[in-house]
């Protein structure tokens, strides 16, 4: 028997996809600050295009990012980790679920 989690226990009962990182930067940080991408970009230490993928939700935040994200706008790298984490997960479930539901947890051994 298969003790995973079921998709619902996973996603606490979402039903749309959580919000990319990028549009949160796009919709609320950058208006907020009255900059521009190539400003931000500049600011973080990445290219422009880097950015604008971002924004536009073609890229992942990946660690680096999230760690210059974290100290150029002073909230920490775990918060854009944690966004990023929530919409991987969403994107894995919607495609692997029916796979991942016949995988098998494996007996346990009395080997030390």
């Amino acid at each position: 028997m298969s003790t995973m989690k079921t998709t619902t226990d996973i996603l606490n009962g979402r039903t749309r996809r959580p919000t990319h990182p990028g549009e949160i930067l796009r919709e609320d940080v950058l208006p907020a600050l009255g900059i521009t991408q190539g400003e931000f970009a500049k600011a973080l230490g990445v290219s422009r295009r880097t950015v604008n993928e971002i924004l536009n939700e073609k890229r992942p935040i990946s660690v680096d990012v999230a760690f210059r994200l974290g100290k150029v706008l002073g909230n920490g790298h775990n918060f854009w980790l944690k966004m990023q984490l929530a919409v991987d997960v969403w994107d894995n479930l919607q495609k692997h679920e029916e796979d991942y539901q016949l995988l098998q947890t494996l007996p346990k051994t009395n080997a030390a």
